[in-house]
């Protein structure tokens, strides 16, 4: 094996890596970087050989508190697969997690790989996609802009439905260029949020976090509706048979299968209220 040199990413450096995560039909965001970034800026790793200009592998560390971060955009580039530079690239990024449990939600092609670098599965999904059918025409009820909810009144819902709060990354999320994020208030009080933005492919949905079955078939239809997308896809976990079911009733198909993994334990958190994952790069 040439010699590796792994060393941080730029956010100028990942626009590489969003074409080769188009490649491999992840379908990103196409404004996902910037509000990775601001998450944590110091975890995005490539991996470079010597006299070589262009990176050979990619992998993200993020981190969220001193107790949880995310692996993320694990990729090697074809022509250089099987030489061990995608491992390498993997085990010097994953210093930058420290003593934190790392999450992932890995392709089965790799859940054995990571099982003996110690994730242990949680939940499987599947990313549902395709022409919505069957949803309300209107806006939905009792749904508004998330702007006029909060950003403080979001976060707190969000920090709810993830292992840990994520302010830095939802600032940038919630109204990055062509995002819609809608929130359902009932009786004042906020029964789930969304957020559908613009894709290579199909509009995507995430997050789906709501408190009933409801909520957020109410979040999703008016989701679509307030983006005019025609196509969606959203990723969703196989735990909750309530998200599969409305993935389902809206004609959306399962089109490729994650798993979510773990090192370690995580904080509590209202896992029957996620319909729908925020990134599988993120968590």
């Amino acid at each position: 094996m040439s010699a590796l040199q792994v060393s941080r990413a730029t956010l100028q450096d990942w626009s590489l890596v969003w074409e080769w995560a188009v490649a491999e039909g992840w379908n990103p965001g196409l404004g996902d970087a910037a509000s990775f970034f601001a998450q944590d800026p110091d975890g995005f790793f490539l991996g470079r050989l010597d006299g070589e200009r262009e990176p050979v592998s990619a992998v993200s560390v993020v981190r969220y508190d001193d107790t949880y971060a995310f692996l993320g955009f694990y990729l090697v580039r074809p022509d250089r697969r099987g030489l061990g530079y995608g491992l390498a690239t993997w085990r010097a990024a994953l210093e930058h997690a420290g003593d934190r449990t790392v999450g992932l939600d890995g392709v089965p092609a790799q859940q054995d790989n990571y099982r003996r670098s110690g994730f242990v599965l949680e939940h499987r999904s599947a990313r549902y996609a395709g022409p919505v059918t069957g949803g309300a025409p209107g806006p939905g009820r009792d749904v508004v802009p998330a702007a006029e909810v909060g950003a403080a009144a979001i976060a707190a819902y969000d920090g709810g439905c993830h292992p840990a709060a994520r302010p830095r990354f939802l600032e940038r999320w919630l109204d990055a260029p062509g995002h819609r994020a809608l929130a359902r208030v009932v009786d004042g009080r906020v029964t789930g949020y969304g957020v559908i933005r613009p894709a290579h492919a199909e509009a995507r949905v995430g997050p789906l976090f709501a408190d009933s079955a409801q909520d957020a078939e109410v979040l999703l239809d008016a989701l679509v509706a307030a983006a005019g997308a025609d196509r969606i896809a959203v990723d969703v976990p196989e735990s909750n048979a309530a998200a599969v079911r409305l993935a389902q009733a809206r004609g959306l198909v399962p089109t490729f299968a994650t798993a979510r993994m773990y090192t370690g334990p995580v904080r509590p958190f209202a896992r029957e209220r996620v319909f729908g994952i925020t990134t599988l790069e993120l968590g």
